[in-house]
């Protein structure tokens, strides 16, 4: 099992602020990750508390199963897909909840696996699937999309600036051979973009926009994002808060649409009109959070 002892849960503190949690409540941790969030929340919860928690990804459960095993009974777990929410809770006979998070960060265990194919710095095979059952990996879509295929991926889903070139060289390259790891495709992409643009002025790696994107595009993560939160809200009791914590613009949109229509619906009431961002102690820190941002909602 990898050692946990990196993975920093991020904006801790306004999760626990935000949810309003209380001895008795029922949560839903519908990325449950490592648990870093929801051993936090459960020791809030109690006595009388549960929490549930969620995840595609099965070694990720395992370490939380393990993490949260002092909790006793307090803690469910259910590996599946939170877009199916709705249906796991039914299956557990619970049908209202008191708060929901969804934490959209990749963990750092997943990063430092090099078996999963996440890290662009790191060599690995070209996976990337948070569920390993799922059919479709990064493998698949970097070696059979076409070029125009590629560079509406790339656009779409990571907002590359380079993203025709990035399409053209990589459909040139794997005519000589298939694209296979991490490593490869990181150099490709970063030999695609010209040399005075290869950092902007955080000094992100080339490759950053387009794993993201190749990522979101194998997990479907935008298009089961929206339905998702629109069950978490249903099954909310009233009063109850839904977290959701970003960490790049097409999640944080998808969010905030998601949470205008609901309100014009009459079924929240938006707590957080400009979404909240990590205190500059935790983002010196913790680097990895610089770019989160959480949106919080009240059911009505």
């Amino acid at each position: 099992m990898l050692n946990t002892k990196f993975h920093t849960p991020v904006m801790l503190r306004e999760v626990l602020e935000y949810l309003d949690l209380k001895p008795g409540k029922v949560i839903v941790d519908a990325t449950l990750g490592t648990a870093g969030h929801s051993e936090n929340i459960l020791e809030r919860i109690l006595p009388g508390g549960g929490l549930i928690g969620i995840d595609r990804d099965e070694e990720s459960l395992s370490i939380a199963r393990e993490r949260l095993s002092k909790f006793g009974f307090a803690a469910k777990f259910i590996h599946g897909n939170f877009v199916d929410l709705d249906t796991l809770l039914e299956n557990l006979k619970v049908s209202k909840v008191d708060g929901v998070l969804f934490d959209l960060g990749i963990s750092s265990v997943q990063l430092q696996d090099t078996g999963r194919g996440f890290s662009f710095q790191r060599e690995g095979p070209l996976d990337m699937r948070m569920d390993k059952d799922s059919y479709v990996s990064a493998y698949d879509l970097v070696n059979n999309l076409n070029e125009e295929e590629l560079s509406t991926l790339l656009w779409n889903f990571g907002e590359e600036r380079w993203h025709n070139r990035i399409a053209r060289i990589l459909v040139q390259e794997r005519e000589k051979h298939p694209i296979t790891t991490t490593l490869e495709l990181a150099d490709i992409v970063a030999r695609s973009i010209p040399s005075r643009y290869r950092y902007h002025h955080y000094r992100i790696h080339p490759a950053t926009r387009t794993f993201q994107a190749v990522r979101i595009a194998v997990n479907r993560e935008l298009e089961i994002l929206e339905s998702a939160v629109n069950k978490a809200i249903a099954i909310l009791n009233k009063k109850a808060r839904i977290c959701v914590i970003s960490f790049h613009s097409l999640e944080d949109r998808v969010i905030k649409f998601a949470f205008r229509r609901a309100e014009a619906d009459g079924l929240i009431n938006i707590v957080t009109p400009k979404p909240l961002t990590p205190a500059q102690s935790e983002v010196v820190a913790n680097p990895a959070s610089r770019s989160s941002k959480l949106r919080v909602a009240e059911r009505i």
